[in-house]
């Protein structure tokens, strides 16, 4: 009778391994393994859950980038974190997508703040593969929630090594702008580079939602900022790509400070690169 149990909560285990997470290319797809990796967590705790759900080469930043499976393995198997996507999108090529919005850790006293997540799809199912969250007080605004698919499917026929190597670098040039146009022009030089309904995720604060609202935003907080890029990705459709790495933030008020991030950009019908979502940690230097 006890094999017999055994055999069956295997079987319900593999049934559920071989249809979780997987992808038809849609951005409901990513929310729906989003929700079983939530409640992975709530029933496993978060050691199991990251375990199954990330991607060999994960990485989470807790602060700083570390493998996801690496660093659990030395964590509490805690199933006091839940969390909520307001805001998804994934590739035309449907080979990854994003997702981020408001997480809650339960404790002595409840933590709040925000999560921003990449996730890539691996033979026919999403894994995770960047990970970061960001702390602020109990919300008091609410987030409309904005979760799109892509417009079509496109993935091209012929993409090597060198095309894919080729894109990486339009998106890296694309962030050296970036902080050379700041130091040239400003924090107001922000606004070329924002979607209008970009988002911000800053550390003591709820998210700040809209171009005009990030550019009075980084002009209220900083005096200039600068950003080394670790590294740069690119969907395979030409639609979405992300960068992470260290941004060096020198405040009004004459104090500097490191971050972590993660940038998700959009290519807009022009060819640019318009930043859609930005989330900051601090570093530990």
């Amino acid at each position: 009778m006890i094999n017999k149990i055994i055999c069956t909560l295997l079987v319900a285990t593999l049934t559920f391994s071989a249809n979780a997470q997987r992808t038809d290319g849609t951005t409901k797809s990513l929310l729906k393994a989003e929700q079983e990796f939530a409640e992975a967590v709530a029933k496993n705790g978060v050691k199991s859950a990251y375990h199954s759900f990330s991607a060999s080469d994960a990485l989470v930043f807790r602060p700083n980038p570390v493998n996801a499976k690496t660093f659990y393995n030395t964590q509490p198997n805690d199933k006091n974190v839940s969390w909520t996507p307001d805001f998804a999108r994934v590739s035309r090529s449907a080979d990854w997508g994003f997702t981020s919005g408001a997480y809650v850790v339960d404790g002595t006293t409840q933590t709040y703040g925000q999560y921003l997540s990449v996730w890539k799809a691996v033979n026919g199912k999403w894994e995770l593969v960047l990970d970061m969250g960001t702390t602020h007080n109990k919300p008091l605004h609410p987030v409309v929630n904005s979760f799109v698919d892509p417009k079509d499917y496109f993935k091209p026929q012929f993409l090597g090594p060198r095309q894919i190597a080729s894109g990486k670098e339009i998106i890296l040039t694309t962030e050296k702008t970036l902080s050379a146009m700041i130091k040239s022009h400003g924090i107001g030089a922000y606004g070329g580079f924002l979607n209008p309904d970009s988002r911000v995720l800053f550390p003591g604060y709820e998210p700040i939602i809209g171009k005009d609202k990030i550019v009075a935003f980084y002009n209220s907080l900083m005096q200039r900022v600068t950003y080394k890029t670790t590294q740069a990705d690119k969907a395979n459709g030409g639609d979405l790509a992300y960068t992470y790495g260290v941004a060096t933030v020198d405040y009004r008020t004459d104090l500097r400070e490191y971050f972590n991030y993660i940038f998700i950009y959009a290519r807009q019908p022009d060819h640019n690169w318009n930043l859609v979502e930005q989330i900051y940690t601090p570093a530990d230097k």
